[in-house]
This record gives C-alpha cells, structure tokens and sequence, in this order.
C-alpha cells in the first residue's frame, strides 16, 4: 500500500514557489499594501499596484524594482464607486490576460464624535472597505479564473481588520480615533465586519470555479491609517499586546505568501486573525513602572 503523500512534492522549494504569479494589489503604495507588494516582489512575482497618488505610487514602484527580483508596476486608480473599480479592472486587463492573485487592500477608516458621527464617514468607509471589494472580485473574475484548476486555484485576499471581530478600538483615522473621550472609528468596525461576512459569500460562490477567497484581520501594524495613534499612544499599544510588541511587516507579509502558496491551495472563507492574541487573551498591560493602571486602547 503506497502513502497517500508519495507523489505529492513537499518540499518548500515547492510548496512556496511564486515566480509564477501575477498579482493586483489596490492601496499598495503605502502601508499594508506596500508589504504585500514587496513580498511578492522579493520572491520574483509580477505585480501591479493601484492607488489615487501617482507621487507615491512611483516611489514605491522604484523602491520595489530596485528590490528585485520581481516586477513592479502601477495604475493610478481611485476605487470609491463602482466605475473606479471598473475603470481599474479595465486598465489591468489591457496589462495581462491573468491574475493569480488580488489583494483588496484599498480602505480607509474615519475617526469622530460618537453623538456627532457624520453620514458620509458611513458611505465613504462602506464604499471603500465594502464596495470596491465586491467589484473587484466581480470584475476579476475572469482573469482570476485562467488557468486555475483545483490545484492550483486563482486567490482574493481581501484584507479585514480586528475592527471586525472586536469592539476595542485600536485603529485610528481622520479626526479622532484614539485622540478624545467618546470619539471612535463607529463605521470602521462595521465595515470590515462586512468584508468578512462578505468574504465568505464570495468564497462560497467561487470555490467552484477554482477561485479562493480569504480575509486577513490585521490588528496593529504601523501605517497611515494607525500613525496618529502610534505617534500619542505607541507605548500603550505595545502593553495591550501579550508580546509587548505591535505587528511589523514580516509578521503581514508572511501571511499574505501562505495565502498565496500551493501550501495554502484548499482554503477558502476563511478570517485569519493576526494580532498577537491581543483580542484573544485581552490581556492588558501596566502603564509605565510601577503604574498600577491599565493601558487603555
């Protein structure tokens, strides 16, 4: 009787090989994006980066390059309505006949006054963080879809955040975020709650056509989108973690290869938390030596 694993290569070489891929990563000139980007990158993949500013989408483009061994190149796009997700999908295609991997990382958070929250933090986060990840995928589908068989499936990584499991609000954005009592991210939460939720449907409905779909919830890791926060409150955040330390780029990046390896073939709906077991623990540390108070996040 042979074993079921003697034809299957196991090796690493193998398993977690990505000179073959050709990716799309939206929001990938700073931040998470902009790690996704250089993983790839690093290990000689193709890779195309959308953002709205074309300054730091040609700095990231040369930094990545100059990395090597991959290829980087960038689409100025803005992905806050259905035609700037189509008008992205459009342009990638006149650049390849395939994909192997979309990264939905475009996002934003939005920071205010619980008793004063603005209508428009609602629309413009569920635009982007919601929104713009359905049409992405719809519009991809295709290309998603070239090539890919069971084995070797076409992947969504669409990135979440913590925000979406738990209540604490550790992510700070425009105008408040972790700045003043009663002010918090009320739309953030939500809204990546929905691209788990979201996640899924689509992980459901692709799952026959080869395509995997998977979210990664990232707790704090340094970037735009948490600076102001890190900036005031850096030390506190690090003592609300049971590591004593925040994410840092290989920690995100490492995740995003697995997602993307042979290794990771037959997963799909799946919500990947990724915090250190901050949520998971609550743990909380002491505030400076000696301080018998809790960090508060």
């Amino acid at each position: 009787m042979t074993h079921a694993a003697s034809k299957d290569d196991l090796r690493v070489s193998t398993l977690f090989s990505f000179a073959s891929h050709t990716v799309l990563v939206t929001g990938g000139a700073t931040g998470l994006g902009e790690i996704a980007a250089q993983a790839f990158i690093q290990n000689g993949s193709t890779v195309y980066i959308a953002s709205r500013k074309e300054s730091e989408l040609q700095s990231t483009t040369a930094r990545l390059n100059a990395l090597g061994p991959g290829t980087c190149s960038y689409i100025v796009a803005d992905l806050k309505d259905k035609a700037g997700c189509l008008a992205l999908c459009e342009e990638v295609k006149k650049r390849t006949d395939r994909l192997t991997v979309l990264v939905n990382n475009t996002g934003a958070s939005w920071g205010d006054d619980y008793y004063n929250y603005p209508e428009h933090a609602w629309d413009k986060l569920y635009a982007l963080n919601v929104k713009s990840v359905f049409y992405m995928m719809v519009a991809l589908e295709g290309l998603l879809s070239k090539g890919a068989d069971a084995h070797h499936p076409g992947r969504v990584i669409n990135i979440s955040s913590m925000a979406g499991i738990s209540t604490v609000d550790v992510t700070t954005g425009e105008g408040g975020g972790l700045s003043k009592p009663g002010h918090g991210t009320f739309s953030y939460g939500p809204a990546k709650a929905a691209c788990i939720h979201l996640t899924k449907m689509q992980a459901s409905k692709l799952a026959p056509k080869n395509i995997m779909v998977n979210a990664i919830c990232p707790g704090v890791f340094p970037s735009r989108m948490t600076n102001f926060g890190l900036e005031k409150y850096g030390d506190s955040l690090a003592l609300g973690q049971p590591t004593g330390r925040i994410g840092k780029p290989s920690d995100f990046g490492g995740l995003v290869l697995f997602l993307s390896s042979a290794g990771s073939a037959h997963m799909t709906g799946n919500a990947i938390e990724i915090d250190g077991g901050a949520t998971l623990t609550g743990w909380r540390g002491k505030v400076g030596s000696g301080s018998t108070g809790e960090s508060k996040l």
